[in-house]
């Protein structure tokens, strides 16, 4: 023991040893600051020679430099980010030049110290200026299209002055080019000024037909841009929430003669003067074709449309039918006015429903998700995708009403079962609105009941008794395996994503476990690697066995921190490792699927219950399998829910022999 304590002692560094340490890490801290403020001054003053080599060759140095925030608090401090916007408005700096200035200054933005809001109008002029040429070097066009989204997005008042130098309209002809991140920018740059622009002014329909040509590509569209189109696509049906959301009002002589429309195209009457027949005889006709439109108030039609949502986003694709699709509209009426009347699909109730059915599947009126990349190609197809959407819609609900030979009271089932077929038709995304009509085709009454009792027979729960005792034991069994799977997943490692104010980063870093389970190595990368990255090329370590615990969400240092990106979807993403005494390494997740990973290996390496979303699904889809192959042998024979009685005793045992 006296032996151990002396060890001991003499392993651990006595108290003036550990302040020489502390000293000595201060020191290289303060090193490091004068390091960066020599490197910045120097720079500030190589990028003012008169030298165009010279100028060229500070300029890279200082876009590469700028990406440590040390370096540019020290540049920025010497009055840097005016000295660039000085040498952009000046207009002499063309190609290469240009480029690694507009480079450094997005660099230096990036870090959020300097406010956006104090940038003259000549800048902003200049920089408008490289994106409405024509014919423009790809690097500065890039550049500048980023710095004109940071603007709009990061002031209301920078958003007034952008816009009055560029306009949707002169953002078209760079979507109409092959290079794919000149694309993805642009789209940002209209999502952008899309959110900040008053809702009379808010307009991207122009933009629609050169969309077409991106998505209908043979190139793969990479995530950014399906993220932007996703932006666009979830902005274009926000429009649609004013209608949705306003009432009719009753009295409003405008917004009856389309009520008034409808039953004109449908049954090809012309409005019938004041003074022919009386009242009564008028108000009965009425009621009678309102009765056979399917409106729910055959007296006033109009109280149908007071509910919202959908409110007056329904009529309007009412009228839309009636005037675009005039023989399919007057085919639905007149079907079903011929019908028994516990037969007949009521048109105008339908409509009403389908509205709004729609408008919670599209989730019009929400905000657009930070990490989504949904957006179904067929809604850029045309100026008027929603509109055509019910269209399509409507006609597959009539049909199906008619396939499942439907009455009143089964309204609800119809609605539940056109439901499941809008959402199984749109999984498919479908690149055109005839794609998706054509799956529908596909999806009928009858495919839909086959389709579901076969997801039936596959997610069929055993209940019985002994059922439940296999399943308890052979569940340790693929847990195991389920966590072996975890493990051998964080030793392939996975690449996140540094995040900071702005969405678009190039910046990574790299995290695997060791294969005997004892080190996580991480550091730093300069692009995305294509595949696994060696042990050796990432420098810090950290043991295993130095882990106190794993939080995740709000309970993240890096989410408490002043500026965080503090999204849903980012919090639900997060995660970090507590070591030492204070020390954490932050993470955030690339995707769910990762995120689930590494905090059900984490937990594992920690001998702690892995509890994620995954987790469960991959339980049960092994259990399942697992099951149903044990059971095969007994396919058709009935399991008894007890096990049977054992015999009684027999009254000797001369059966027995001995050998």
């Amino acid at each position: 023991r006296v032996k151990l304590l002396q060890i001991k002692k003499a392993s651990s560094p006595p108290p003036q040893a550990r302040g020489q340490l502390l000293t000595d890490s201060s020191r290289k801290h303060d090193n490091f600051i004068v390091h960066a403020a020599q490197t910045a001054q120097q720079l500030h003053e190589r990028i003012q020679s008169s030298s165009m080599d010279a100028k060229l060759e500070a300029l890279k140095d200082l876009a590469s430099a700028s990406r440590d925030i040390t370096f540019a608090q020290e540049f920025i401090n010497l009055d840097g980010i005016s000295l660039l916007t000085q040498m952009v408005e000046s207009g002499t700096d063309f190609g290469d030049l240009l480029s690694f200035t507009l480079t450094a200054f997005v660099e230096l933005m990036d870090h959020g110290i300097v406010s956006w809001d104090t940038f003259s109008v000549a800048f902003i002029k200049k920089i408008a200026s490289y994106v409405n040429k024509s014919a423009m070097d790809t690097a500065v066009l890039q550049r500048s299209l980023a710095i004109l989204e940071s603007m709009v997005l990061n002031s209301q008042d920078l958003y007034q002055k952008v816009a009055q130098e560029i306009t949707i309209g002169q953002l078209i002809p760079h979507l109409q080019g092959t290079d794919q991140d000149i694309q993805t920018y642009t789209i940002a740059v209209i999502n952008a000024l899309f959110l900040k622009a008053p809702e009379e002014k808010r307009q991207v329909d122009s933009a629609f037909h050169c969309l077409t040509n991106i998505i209908r590509s043979a190139r793969p569209i990479n995530d950014e841009m399906a993220h932007q189109l996703y932006v666009l696509q979830v902005l274009t049906f926000n429009l649609l929430e004013d209608r949705m959301m306003t009432k009719m009002d009753p009295q409003d002589q405008a917004q009856r003669d389309i009520i008034f429309e409808l039953r004109r195209i449908a049954f090809d009457v012309e409005c019938e003067p004041n003074n022919s027949g009386s009242i009564e005889k008028r108000k009965s006709m009425y009621t009678r074709d309102y009765k056979k439109l399917g409106f729910i108030n055959h007296v006033n039609p109009a109280v149908d449309f007071t509910q919202i949502p959908p409110g007056m986003l329904a009529l309007d694709n009412m009228l839309y039918l009636a005037k675009h699709h005039q023989d399919a509209y007057i085919r639905i009426v007149l079907e079903n006015s011929s019908r028994e009347d516990k037969h007949e699909c009521p048109f105008g109730r339908s409509s009403i429903e389908l509205t709004k059915m729609l408008c919670e599947i599209l989730k019009v009126g929400e905000l657009p998700s930070e990490n989504c990349h949904d957006f179904h190609p067929m809604f850029f197809t045309h100026d008027r995708s929603f509109k055509e959407f019910f269209c399509i819609c409507i006609q597959l609900l009539n049909k199906t009403w008619k396939e499942m030979r439907a009455t009143s009271e089964d309204f609800n089932k119809v609605m539940q079962v056109v439901r499941e077929q809008i959402m199984r038709a749109l999984a498919a995304k479908p690149n055109s609105l005839d794609q998706f009509k054509s799956r529908l085709q596909n999806l009928s009454y009858t495919e839909i009941l086959k389709i579901r009792q076969s997801e039936r027979m596959n997610q069929e729960d055993f209940q019985s008794r002994p059922i439940q005792e296999l399943r308890e034991k052979i569940q340790p069994e693929i847990m195991e395996l389920i966590k072996q799977q975890r493990l051998n997943r964080l030793c392939e490692g996975t690449c996140f994503r540094k995040i900071s104010c702005r969405r678009r980063q190039d910046k990574f870093w790299y995290c695997r476990l060791s294969p005997n389970h004892k080190v996580l190595h991480y550091g730093d990368l300069e692009e995305h690697p294509q595949g696994e990255v060696p042990h050796d090329s990432l420098q810090d370590k950290l043991p295993v066995a130095d882990i106190k615990a794993v939080v995740t969400g709000k309970d993240c240092p890096h989410m408490k921190e002043k500026g965080a990106l503090k999204q849903k979807e980012v919090l639900e993403l997060a995660f970090s490792i507590l070591y030492e005494s204070d020390e954490y390494l932050n993470f955030i997740a690339p995707d769910k699927h990762e995120y689930c990973v590494w905090t059900d290996g984490l937990n594992a390496l920690l001998g702690k219950e892995m509890t994620s979303e995954f987790t469960k699904s991959d339980l049960d889809t092994l259990l399942s399998m697992e099951m149903k192959l044990r059971l095969l042998d007994l396919e058709n024979i009935q399991i008894p829910e007890a096990p049977p009685p054992i015999p009684k005793e027999p009254s000797n045992y001369d059966f027995v022999y001995d050998n």
